[in-house]
């Protein structure tokens, strides 16, 4: 990984953002997702991953009372797998725990291994599934849990 830098996301991130979310998920979120998310700081937080100025990754927390959600993390393509998804994710920890957040959940494909690994080495645990949680193809979602942040 080279000079990674992160950024709390703004709305002029948007524009990246949203190439990468459609390049990630088969339901990609909308820019108007996006911007309600980023109209909440007092709930939500979002940060960019910017590799050598171009932005590469980002992620987002919700904050329900003690508890944090993940409710999105991506990274482009071709810079996966370079330790940029685990930078986003200890970032994402570092702002739960500044926001007292005790606790964080999130949900993931069953067949992407590659986050799940990423997510078991930072401390989560699969403590249930959602069955056929993803509509356009009725896969099941891993329900994870890390209990860590304390």
């Amino acid at each position: 990984m080279s000079d990674v830098k992160l950024l709390a996301m703004r709305e002029s991130h948007l524009p990246h953002v949203l190439a990468i979310e459609r390049d990630s998920f088969l339901s990609p979120w909308s820019e108007r997702l996006f911007r309600t998310e980023l109209d909440r700081p007092e709930v939500a937080e979002w940060f960019v991953a910017l590799e050598n100025g171009e932005l590469v990754g980002y992620g987002g927390l919700l904050q329900v009372g003690p508890e944090g959600h993940i409710t999105n993390l991506a990274v482009r393509e071709d810079r996966r797998r370079r330790g940029i998804g685990r930078a986003i994710l200890a970032r994402l920890f570092a702002a739960a725990k500044e926001r007292g957040i005790d606790s964080l959940t999130l949900e993931v494909r069953e067949s992407n291994e590659a986050a799940i690994g990423l997510y078991e080495s930072a401390g989560f645990h699969v403590v249930g599934r959602r069955k056929r949680y993803y509509s356009e193809d009725d896969e099941d979602a891993l329900i994870m849990w890390s209990w860590d942040l304390l």
